[in-house]
Parts: structure tokens; sequence; C-alpha cells
């Protein structure tokens, strides 16, 4: 996700039918009848909808898409969508106001102006049903909902507060209402992240076939940086952000207790019991990198993570046991490049970078670890002179800035640096590291196949010869481009060891490209027919449709696109507001016989810097900035 946030409409008292008409752009409450149809699907088509043109349009979240359903006894029915809010970062349930940020002691923090501090950056949602619970029994309700809080955005006096705060999750308890579907939320708490130090800046996240919700850690904190400031070889040019914000969450008195680097950076998984009652686990052992998110496989154990930023890695876990992500081996990849056209094709070889469990890192993290306990460094104006001595390595590696390190391994620290410094390590060891924000991640089990977001191709992705390494060499495409990844069993590491899964990737090659064009009138730099930074990606089974979430700086508006992976076809089906970016994206083919696609937005108002200033200064006063909306759109039939 990108450094923004902000944007919603108004919170109700109660759920609202309504349904959204293909006249115009409407936001329909959660409420609106779904159709349910007993018939077997044999296929599902989205119709999409133009791009917005009037300030109402370009000010809205809103859809005019529609969906054809084929039904295997030949007929056919075509349903409007209708894009429905279920809360914003205002709406207040139970006492408890939904984008509010607390520290670890469950007091609402203050801005400098004595108001609460309060996200308006929504993003991740796991919609889940948990067994034994009864809607009957209004305590006990069967549907919850978590949600992301990213990060702060602005403060009430409009001071950029990116980074500088403790992020909330959400834990919200949903009605649905067995005859139409419409979904309500009837309270929210906050999930308790005082067990493991707070919460770094979720942004994506995932949830687990055993049906726990996989959070994220983005832009992990730079431990050379944080942990030996006064190295001169370094000067955090790696664009490191502060841990300001957890000390604050840990002590808000700022006393006692410093945030400790490499709490930061790992993948907290979130279950939910009968009662509604959260409770979080932190995972170390699927290493420390800019997690987007993580998307696990139908074997319960082989996980793909996405690395946000620049110069940076894909990832795949191996998990020891099923539904087990406290302990496994982690790998690396390493792009075999084939060819340049249509985003790229390459074999994918995997390096083995260790195995670990959750314990033994806490375990070094409890110690004290510091980076300079991992890696010496010294300084070289080139690989020549970093190389000259042994055991050093010249390499390049992010995550917001590609910096270019002599770094040299200290022995025997190798599962410390595969686990804490698994970038720089991967660096180290030859795998590639030069993907420039790699976003989204999902599965298409029928077909095994990965989809991966990369929201541009430049940077370390283009041809660059005066790199440390130059495995990737693609033309530049700022719109970005969504991959898929063969899956394949049976395969080995590089060094021979049989990796023990059959969701290995075996290729990689370019799927659905963005197009940059010259600015137009209202200023818009990518083709608006087409995806732009693509970001939040979910693959439907039953619809056979990735659905693909903008994070774009090259759009007015972001979109919500539709891809039939079996046609080709892609299909515009929600407009977000000006500047907001498209999250919390969420695919429930069935869930008690209806079927959702949960989306968010985010940071409405954040204009692009290519937005006119006539189209600005007409929008501005339509967008709230200090909203976010959570919701949904409705209006999908069931799919059996």
């Amino acid at each position: 996700m990108s450094f923004n946030a902000a944007g919603r409409r108004n919170t109700i008292a109660c759920a609202v039918a309504a349904t959204l008409s293909l006249a115009g752009p409407v936001v329909a409450r959660a409420g609106s009848p779904s159709n349910v149809v007993p018939a077997s699907v044999a296929s599902v088509e989205f119709i999409g909808m133009a791009a917005p043109e009037t300030a109402r349009e370009r000010a809205s979240a809103y859809t005019r898409a529609a969906v054809k359903v084929t039904y295997r006894n030949g007929d056919s029915r075509t349903f409007p969508l209708s894009y429905r809010e279920l809360d914003d970062t205002e709406s207040t349930f139970n006492g408890v106001t939904v984008g509010d940020l607390y520290d670890q002691y469950g007091n609402v923090l203050l801005d400098p102006a004595g108001r609460p501090q309060r996200s308006e950056s929504p993003d991740a949602n796991s919609l889940l049903e948990v067994p034994g619970a009864t809607s009957d029994d209004p305590s006990k309700r069967r549907l919850f909902l978590v949600t992301h809080h990213e990060y702060d955005w602005l403060d009430t006096l409009g001071n950029d507060n990116y980074g500088r705060m403790p992020m909330t999750m959400n834990l919200a308890t949903i009605d649905q209402d067995k005859k139409s579907g419409a979904m309500s939320v009837v309270a929210v708490k906050n999930v308790d992240f005082s067990g493991i130090r707070g919460l770094w800046i979720p942004c994506a996240g995932s949830l687990s076939p055993w049906n726990t919700h996989l959070g994220s850690e983005e832009y992990e904190p730079d431990a050379r940086c944080a942990l030996d400031p006064t190295d001169p070889a370094h000067s955090c040019a790696s664009g490191a952000i502060g841990l300001d914000a957890m000390n604050r969450y840990l002590d808000p008195s700022g006393a006692t207790r410093p945030a400790r680097v490499y709490d930061y950076g790992i993948v907290p998984e979130v279950a939910v019991d009968r009662f509604g009652n959260a409770t979080v686990e932190g995972h170390r052992a699927l290493g420390r990198i800019s997690r987007e998110l993580v998307q696990v496989m139908p074997d319960e154990r082989t996980v793909y993570q996405g690395d946000d930023g620049t110069y940076n890695v894909l990832t795949m876990f191996v998990a020891d046991a099923p539904a087990q992500l406290s302990a496994g081996t982690l790998y690396a990849a390493k792009w075999v490049q084939t060819s340049a056209q249509d985003g790229g094709a390459a074999d994918l070889r995997w390096i083995r970078l260790g195995h670990a469990s959750d314990a033994l890192v806490s375990a070094m993290v409890d110690g004290g670890i510091r980076f300079s306990d991992i890696f010496a460094v010294k300084a070289a104006a080139n690989k020549a002179a970093c190389e000259s001595e042994p055991g050093y390595r010249y390499i390049k590696a992010g995550h917001n800035t590609g910096l270019v390190e002599c770094l040299r391994l200290r022995d025997g620290m190798q599962t410390a640096a595969a686990f804490l410094e698994t970038r720089r390590y991967a660096a180290y060891v030859g795998a590639t590291v030069e993907f420039e924000k790699f976003e989204g991640v999902t599965v298409n089990a029928a077909d095994r196949k990965v989809y991966v977001a990369m929201t541009r191709v430049r940077s370390g992705m283009e041809d660059k010869a005066s790199d440390p390494a130059n495995d990737i060499r693609l033309p530049v495409n700022g719109a970005g481009v969504v991959y898929e990844i063969d899956l394949a069993g049976g395969q080995a590491d590089t060094a021979g060891g049989q990796i023990a899964s059959n969701f290995v990737g075996v290729a990689m090659r370019g799927l659905v490209l963005g197009e940059t064009i010259p600015q137009d009138a209202a200023g818009n730099t990518a083709n608006v027919g087409k995806i732009a930074s693509p970001d939040n990606l979910k693959y439907s089974e039953k619809m056979r449709t990735l659905f693909i979430g903008e994070d774009s700086g090259l759009h007015v508006n972001n979109f919500l696109w539709a891809y039939n992976v079996d046609t080709g076809k892609l299909s515009r089906i929600l407009s977000l507001p000006a500047g907001a970016e498209s999250t919390g994206l969420q695919v429930l083919d069935d869930m008690n016989g209806f079927s959702y696609v949960m989306s968010n937005y985010q940071h409405a108002g954040d204009f692009t810097s290519t937005t006119s200033a006539a189209l600005k200064a007409e929008l501005a006063p339509l967008i709230d900035k200090y909203k976010a909306a959570i919701g949904y759109l409705g209006g999908l039939p069931a799919l059996k």
C-alpha cells in the first residue's frame, strides 16, 4: 500500500434495504437483498461500468456494474451490483469508535489539538464464520469481521501522520439477514495487541484455510539504522521509518520500555472463538520483510508472501505441519529470465534460506540481538573493492530505497540473518532482490496458479547493469503488472534439497498489464481502460475471476476490476473517491448461501500530483478526508 489514507460515508443506525440501479452512482447502506437462485452456476461474467466523469461520480464510491450468471440448465440472469457500507472510521458502536488509536493500556491517543488520533485507512478485511456461535443468541453471532487500520494519514490539524502512530485492528460482530443476505454491524471492539508489543503498519491480509485472520506489518524498520544510528557507513538511506509510534504505544509517557526493532515486520495471526473473543499470535518463522500479506496454499503448509517497496524479494515458506505457521523452512526465489515481452517471463529457482521456529527467533530477539551481531559492514565504492576481502559481498536491497551495502555474515549467524534480515540475506546468498512494489498475492487452486501484483515495473526490474545483481531486465511499465506463477510438486532447491511441497512456483509471467499515457485533461497518466498500480488481489474459484484493486497515483480515481481468467475479459466494477485507494479486498463465494466481495477505501481526497487544479477545487468540498469506508459489493447471487 502507499503512504496515504482516508475516505468513507457517514454511519447509519440501521440496515437499509436498497439495490443500486444502473442509472447513477448510489451508496447503499448495508441491507439490500441479494438474489438467491437455487440452480447451479455454469459461468459468471462481469459487465463493467464506465469511468467516472462528473464531480459527483469522482467524489463517490459507487458502481454501475452488473454480473451475468449462466446456469447449468441454460438459463441466464443479470444482476446489478451495489456498494454497501458497513461502517466508517468515525462510526461508534458500544462506545468504540472504529478508527481511534490506542496505547497498550487501552487509552485513546490524542493529537496536538487534544482530539482522538484516528486512522483514515481501513485496509485488510477477513469476514469469517465461527463454528458453534449461534445467530439466534445476540451475544454469540456467527459472523465476525477483522479489519486492519494501516496508518493515520492526517491529524485534526492536517499534519501528515504516516508511520507516527501505533495501529489498531478491529473485530466487528456482523449480523447477516437470513433472507436477503444483507450484513450490518452489531458491535465493534479492538483486538488486544499488547501481548506482542503492538501493531506496526498493518497492510493487506488473508483468511487462512483454518479460519484465522493472517495479517501483516509493512515497511519493517531498518535494524541497521535503528540499532546502530552512529554507524559511519550508514545514514538510514534505506528510507527507514522510526519506532516513535511503537514507543508511544508501549509507554505514552516516553519514560520506559523502548520499542525493539526486531519485534516488527512479522505476521500477526488472529483467532476468534465462538464468543467473539480474539487472540493474537505473532509469527517470526516466515521471516522479516515489508510484508504486504501472506497467502496459504491448499496444502495448508505452503505460503507465498508479498514484499512491498523497492528492491524486494519473493519468498516461499513451507510449514512443518499443516495449519501451523510457527515453524518451517523459508526459501527465496531466483528469477531466471526467459522473455522481456508483455511484462516479462522467467523460470523460478528456490534458494533455501533456513529453518526456524517462532520460539527460536523470539529467543534471539529477547536476548538483545543487534544488526551488528549478524553482519559486519564496510564502506566500499564498488563490487571489486567490497569483495577483495574474504566473506564480503556487494548487495542491493530495499525496502523504501534500494541500498547498496558491503556485508559479511558473521560466523554462526545464518539463521538470525535468514529470519531477522530476510531481504538482505536473500541478496547475500544470490536470490533475486529486484522486485518493485510487490504487493498482493492470491491463489487459483483449480489451475494451480498463484497471482502476484507489481504496482510498477521499474528500478530493480529494469535492465541495470550497474546494480550488484541484474536478474530482471524488463522495459519500464509505471502502471504495473499482475503476474501468474505456475505451481508444481517434486521440486528441489538450488542446493539439491527436496522441497516438501506440491505448490512450488516454477515459472512466472505477465498476465494483466497497465499502460501509461500522456497526461489527459483530468490528470490521468495511465489508461483508464486498463489497470494502474495493481495492489489488492483476490481470486474466486466459483466465479473464475481475479479481482484487482488499485493503489495508483496514475488514475485520478482508483478502481476495482474483475478479470476472467478463462476469457481474459477485464471489467471495471467499482470506482472510488478521487485519491482513495482500493483496500480490504476479500471474496466469499458462499457465506451461508450468499456471495460477497468485501471492499474498503482509504485516504479519499489524497489527490494525485497530476490531478488538474480545477478538478481538485471542484472535488475538495465534496470529499471528507477524515472518513474512510468499510464495506462490500452486494447484489451477487448465491453461487451454488
